[in-house]
């Protein structure tokens, strides 16, 4: 049976017009009414009818490009990376109709809000979405994001991925980069290891996200290489307990997570000698929580970040990290996503961590 917009209209509880506008776009309407519109339309899996459907198939000149904190440097340089490929005004193309107009989609890190901007991309029939960073490893979303990606490919949309892994159903994808983020962590620990630490404390992201868990795998799987995964007790001098779990502390990616971290782990343990953070963000507020204890770096204990962002270099001490060449695998996605570059073999390519070995990682002392 045909779904209607006097369908849609009911199940969302507004008027047919109220789901025109929605549609539409032509005309304001309340957040919480358009995501119930939105949701209506998904449950409903409502297609336009009419003369509208002969343009369901085309594309428009829309690109969106999904990032989780445009306000972050490691999503902003890859979204304007990518945008600098997309087209418009100074993209060198020189080619009649090659611009395309790229909208950056700021989803806050909400895996509804990510659901909301790509049925409103699919309704304006975007040439192509490029969806950036980790995701969130949860199975009900996951499942949804296959099925939205799947309509927006069936539509003619490219669907590309930049900096994360693809999904377990990935049919719909032009492409997928993602960063070795489980080399670059392994390869961290290891450096740290050399100098001779044995005590490392590791300020994680969200325990939800692909990055975090990539990054921390890497990481104790050194540790384990070493012998230095587990310890004969816990916090509560229990022996079985994984001292690891007790060396790691949760929390967002950013520099006030990174500072509370920090000062939880020194409660902890306060026998560590290094600590890694999940990026370099979060390493700026472990740095400062150093500080504020009274401790210098790295002379007393030392700190690591991860991504290699602009800041980096410049903090003092400056900080040892992993590279990720966010702007170069922006660009990339941008180019794929315009069907500039052909995709990789098998449509996946897992792009390279380097060490990036600064003054803020030395020997611990005695």
């Amino acid at each position: 049976m045909t779904v209607t917009l006097a369908d849609v209209a009911a199940r969302a509880r507004v008027s047919p017009a109220t789901v025109s506008r929605v549609l539409n776009g032509n005309y304001p309407v309340a957040a919480s009414t358009r995501e119930r519109v939105l949701r209506a339309v998904d449950d409903l899996d409502y297609v336009l009818n009419g003369p509208a459907s002969s343009l369901a198939a085309a594309t428009s000149d829309l690109v969106g490009i999904l990032v989780n904190d445009i306000a972050d440097p490691f999503f902003g340089i890859m979204a304007g990376a990518a945008q600098t490929q997309i087209g418009g005004p100074g993209d060198g193309s020189g080619r009649a109709g090659g611009e395309k107009l790229a909208v950056i989609c700021n989803t806050g890190g909400s895996p509804e809000r990510e659901l909301t901007y790509l049925t409103l991309l699919q309704r304006q029939r975007a040439a192509a979405v490029v969806l950036t960073g980790g995701a969130v490893e949860n199975p009900a979303h996951q499942a949804a994001m296959s099925a939205k990606l799947t309509k927006l490919a069936d539509a003619g949309t490219r669907i590309v991925f930049c900096g994360r892994p693809p999904l377990p159903e990935g049919d719909a994808l032009v492409a997928a980069l993602t960063f070795d983020n489980r080399g670059g962590g392994r390869r961290l620990a290891e450096h740290l290891i050399s100098l001779g630490h044995r005590r490392i404390g590791y300020v994680a992201g969200p325990p939800e996200r692909t990055t975090t868990r990539h990054r921390l795998e890497g990481h104790r799987e050194a540790l384990r290489a070493a012998g230095l995964d587990a310890a004969p007790g816990g916090a509560d001098g229990d022996p079985g307990s994984d001292d690891q779990d007790r060396l790691t502390v949760h929390g967002p990616y950013d520099r006030r997570s990174g500072y509370e971290a920090t000062l939880e782990l020194l409660r902890r343990a306060p026998d560590v000698t290094a600590i890694v953070a999940a990026n370099d963000t979060v390493a700026l507020g472990a740095c400062a929580a150093v500080r504020d204890q009274g401790m210098r770096i790295p002379q007393d204990i030392s700190v690591a970040g991860f991504d290699d962002l602009p800041f980096s270099v410049d903090a003092v001490p400056a900080l040892t990290t992993v590279r990720l060449p966010l702007f170069e695998a922006g660009a990339r996605a941008g180019r794929l996503a315009m069907g500039k570059e052909n995709p990789p073999p098998g449509g996946i390519a897992t792009i390279a961590a380097e060490l990036m070995i600064r003054g803020s990682t030395a020997a611990p002392r005695g």
